[in-house]
């Protein structure tokens, strides 16, 4: 069950929180300190390890085989490519299938912490990241970024804050002891909004920077990175469900899981074998688009945790609140990048640098999270909240 005051979480009280238990609680039983690390597989404790590998066969295999490499970034069809557009869909459709859509009636029930989220995540994020872009990579390291991928830099920068997270804010949550329907129902609700925000913001952004936006390839891209997605995610979920059972997902997941896991391993070897020759020229390329990246996961995420205390939330909510607030679909950003400016882009590199930072940096937010706790819950809005809600 999930009591009111969310100090213990179990699996199992009703669909919506079955549906999350693959992510969520395991077994059963309560969260404890002791067993957090266990939420997270090997693959996520390890994600920055496992990309700094990828850039080094990415970069050997470039070098050793290049012609076979251009002719997988040839492979093209309406700008297109066919085996990213293979390796994303194999990447984000167990994703999807995690979400059940159905969470969106639980949104009036955390309407505060739902309220935050989404000013973060869709009003301030996008933009946020658009100025720091302009500040940091358009200006303050101009000197130091080849002059030709400038542009190309700051646009990738946008398209990876321009779409929240879907899969990892799960683990995220139950490391801050995080409302499980409070997550679940404001990832369906981003998702929706991503269908149809996701296109016009980007191309707002891109149009403000001086980027030529190429709106057919761009509105391409939505179409089949997230909408074709999630209606097969969808369609086939509602078949594996439909004995009002979660046995037959969860053992789908479970066979996907890998295979998520190395269609996205394989996309960033492709990544870094057409990029190797420029990392290895400007080895700071790397460090210096992180910069804006980390201010901006730490900017967005304090934002939504004072914003929450502010708005009286519990600490139950304000820390998925405001995990969710920083975080970044960067699959999605990553297919987009590759889809609108090329495999070789600085685009597509500025995306990977949020696939190489999101673990440790994620992990430093939740630390924050759960320190802070005391001092969270001694607002006076917070404790007034919580009284209420108790009786």
């Amino acid at each position: 069950m999930t009591d009111k005051t969310c100090n213990v979480l179990f699996v199992g009280t009703n669909d919506i929180a079955r549906s999350i238990s693959t992510d969520a609680i395991l077994g059963g039983r309560p969260v404890t300190t002791a067993r957090k690390v266990h939420l997270m597989s090997t693959f996520e404790r390890y994600l920055t390890v496992w990309v700094f590998l990828c850039i080094a066969v990415g970069v050997a295999l470039g070098h050793l085989m290049p012609g076979v490499f251009q002719v997988i970034g040839g492979a093209e069809i309406a700008k297109v490519n066919i085996p990213v557009a293979i390796l994303i869909w194999l990447m984000i459709i167990p994703m999807l299938l995690k979400i059940d859509f159905r969470s969106l009636t639980q949104v009036g029930s955390y309407w505060r912490g739902i309220g935050v989220t989404l000013i973060i995540n869709w009003a301030i994020k996008p933009f946020s990241m658009a100025l720091l872009g302009w500040l940091f990579v358009g200006w303050l390291f101009r000197p130091y970024l080849p002059a030709d991928q400038i542009d190309s830099y700051i646009a990738g920068l946008i398209i990876l804050a321009a779409a929240p997270c879907t899969a990892m804010v799960f683990v995220w949550s139950n490391l801050t002891r995080g409302e499980p329907l409070f997550t679940l129902s404001q990832v369906a609700l981003n998702d929706a909004i991503m269908v149809v925000a996701f296109a016009p913001i980007v191309g707002l952004l891109l149009g403000l920077s001086a980027i030529t936006v190429p709106w057919g390839t761009l509105v391409l891209s939505v179409a089949l990175y997230i909408v074709v997605p999630v209606i097969i995610a969808q369609v086939l979920r509602s078949y594996l469900t439909a004995d009002g059972t979660t046995g037959a997902l969860d053992r789908l997941l479970g066979k996907l899981q890998p295979v998520s896991l190395v269609a996205l391993l394989a996309t960033l070897v492709l990544l870094f074998a057409f990029q190797g020759e420029q990392i290895i020229v400007q080895p700071t390329i790397i460090a210096l688009l992180a910069v804006p990246i980390l201010i901006q996961v730490y900017l967005n995420s304090g934002l939504a945790y004072l914003l929450n205390r502010l708005a009286g939330e519990r600490h139950c909510v304000a820390g998925p609140s405001a995990l969710i607030g920083a975080s970044n679909f960067f699959e999605l950003a990553v297919a987009a990048a590759i889809s609108l400016f090329g495999f070789q882009s600085g685009a597509a590199l500025a995306t990977v640098v949020g696939v190489l930072i999101e673990v440790p940096v994620m992990l430093s937010v939740v630390w924050i999270v759960n320190r802070s706790k005391g001092w969270y819950e001694a607002s006076p809005a917070v404790s007034r909240n919580t009284i209420i809600e108790r009786s």
